[in-house]
This record gives structure tokens, sequence and C-alpha cells, in this order.
């Protein structure tokens, strides 16, 4: 869910300024799990941009107070979160952990990493939500530690029906900065990807698993 439509178009503008997110409806590109696509996004990118990070970490910040108030730790998901997470934390002189996708398989064999007493609460910074399922996983780890989560806030959701389910069946609340909507909007009127190649990218997303290249 988006929390605010200027800071959603924003984002979106800086994430394809610095090409964290690229579209190439001609040549797709072919993700970790098989899926053709004709985007791309590396959000870590942004960390090298320091106006551009600390504008994301503020609006982060900004909308964890907002919604949530101050009193709890932030945790990223790593390894794509741990930048942004940190940063976050920062902004609202909170404590930071991390949660890897599964424990250490030597010395303490940590999934959880950082000082938390179960009896605190905790809010997950993510940094992309696809499916869902490794962001939902850090959940899963926090909450068989007895930890209670508040919710997720992430930077890009591509608003897949799948994630939509993911979440709502696994009662987290979740909210992005910007998401895929807003980036067809920015990609269009910036003129980044030409007219007849905005409906490829509409279709895309209806049904990713089976889109092909035409």
């Amino acid at each position: 869910m988006i929390y605010d439509q200027k800071t959603a178009q924003q984002t979106a503008k800086f994430l394809l300024q610095i090409n964290a997110i690229k579209l190439n409806p001609k040549n797709p590109y072919t993700w970790a799990s098989g899926w053709k696509s004709p985007i791309y996004c590396d959000n870590r990118i942004s960390l090298s941009y320091p106006e551009i990070r600390n504008y994301l970490a503020k609006k982060i910040g900004e909308q964890a107070q907002k919604i949530y108030g101050q009193d709890y730790v932030v945790a990223g998901v790593a390894s794509g979160a741990i930048g942004i997470g940190m940063l976050v934390a920062d902004v609202l002189n909170t404590p930071f952990i991390y949660v890897r996708p599964e424990p250490k398989s030597h010395g303490r064999k940590n999934q959880i990493e950082g000082q938390i007493n179960p009896i605190q609460k905790v809010l997950v910074i993510e940094d992309l939500i696809s499916t869902g399922k490794s962001s939902l996983n850090a959940v899963k780890a926090l909450q068989k530690n007895g930890i209670e989560v508040l919710g997720m806030l992430g930077l890009f959701d591509y608003g897949f029906k799948l994630a939509i389910d993911n979440f709502k069946a696994a009662e987290v609340q979740l909210h992005t900065l910007s998401d895929y909507d807003h980036l067809i909007l920015e990609a269009e009127k910036s003129e980044y990807v030409e007219p007849e190649e905005i409906s490829v990218l509409q279709s895309w997303r209806v049904s990713p698993s089976e889109w092909k290249p035409s």
C-alpha cells in the first residue's frame, strides 16, 4: 500500500535516474526464478548516492513514525535491506538488527543478528517486494523467537497478486515508498521507454510467471 503519492512518484523518478530500476521490454531480463521480465530492480544501488539514500531513509522514517510511532527495533531483511535498514534506524535513532534468510551453519548459528529482547517490538524494512516469500520468511523468523512484528515498510513493490495474497494470509501490514504503477507513470512521463512499450510493461505484471516477450 502506498502511503504518500508525491513520495511514490519522486521515489520512482530517483530509482529510474540512477538505474536502480532498469526497464527493457525489447530485451527482457531473466530472474533467478527463471521468469522473463522487462524490468530489473537493484535498489542497493541507491546506497551509492548520498542525496538519494538520505531521501529514501528520511521518507521511510517519516512513514514509520506516522504509522507506528517510535517504540520499536528496526530490522533489515538480509542482504538487500541491511543498508537502507541501518539508515532508517539512524533516522529514527532506534536499535537495528537484521534477519538472514536462514540460520548460519557455523558459530552461534544465528538467523537474527544483533541485540534484541523478546519483549521489544520490531518494524521490518525491505528494499524490494516481489512474491513476498523472502520478506515474510524474515517475519516468521522473528515471530518464531517470540518477537512481535508491527509491520513492514519497503522501498518498492511490484504489486503482484501473489504477494498481496501472501501478506494477507500472513496478516502482515505492508507499506512501500513506491510501486510498479507509479514507476510506469514516471517512465511514461519522462519518456524512459517508447510509448508502445508501456502496454508491454503493463501486461507483464498481470501474469509474470507466464509472460513471454513478443
